[in-house]
């Protein structure tokens, strides 16, 4: 095996999830979906204690932020292009951006906090796929950056959509 292949990058591909087919970037994505479902679950949910469970899914953002920045690098030389399908650390960070500082009524029931999770899901995973500006501009960026900012701005607007949605047809 050769000295790339036996770097590290299993925070880049989020423990192995970058190698799951098809559609990596959606696998990616899940971790924090299912995160935020058990936090809610548990009882510790925004509306009860949002502290723990902002805090949670904003540990998640840092980490695989940092994942992208630190391998980034390392991930496009070990699979020969930039931005590889492998890498999803950019897709866990940006959901798990999507979900900070869910309003109380996003989640005020079981329906809806599974309503208010699916649509994070598929508004991020869409803006994901079509890059609205700046985001496919900034893949541009070299290395971990240029994989994590258009994820970012990604979850920005889905971040945005379901704000929109959770405090004027919710609440």
């Amino acid at each position: 095996m050769s000295v790339l292949k036996r770097q590290n990058v299993r925070w880049i591909t989020v423990f192995g999830l970058g190698y799951w087919k098809p559609a990596s970037g959606t696998w990616g994505s899940l971790p924090p979906v299912a995160l935020a479902a058990g936090l809610i679950a548990a009882g510790l949910g925004p509306a009860e204690h949002p502290l723990v469970y902002n805090a949670a899914l904003a540990l998640v953002v840092l980490v695989f932020s940092l994942a992208c920045i630190w391998q980034g690098d390392r991930a496009e030389a070990m699979f020969l292009r930039k931005d590889p399908g492998q890498a999803v650390a950019d897709e866990t960070a940006g959901q798990a951006l999507v979900l900070l500082a869910l309003p109380a009524a996003a989640v005020a029931s079981p329906g809806l906090a599974a309503f208010s999770l699916a649509l994070a899901f598929f508004a991020f995973r869409a803006l994901d796929i079509l890059k609205p500006f700046p985001a496919r501009q900034l893949q541009r960026v070299p290395g971990g950056w240029g994989i994590l900012l258009d994820d970012l701005f990604a979850g920005a607007y889905a971040w945005l959509g379901l704000q929109i949605a959770a405090r004027f047809m919710l609440g």
